[in-house]
């Protein structure tokens, strides 16, 4: 069992912060795609 303390690894604050990132990460993909009107893939090169 983890260390309640602990803020690295498969605990309940990483994997919260982890979340929050990637819906946030994915909100600024959606609202670039809109503004730009060019995909995600399209604006690094791959599509």
């Amino acid at each position: 069992m983890a260390d309640p303390t602990s803020r690295f690894g498969f605990v309940a604050f990483a994997e919260t912060w982890n979340g929050r990132l990637a819906m946030l990460g994915f909100v600024i993909g959606l609202a670039t795609e809109l503004l730009t009107g060019q995909s995600i893939l399209s604006q690094i090169g791959l599509g």
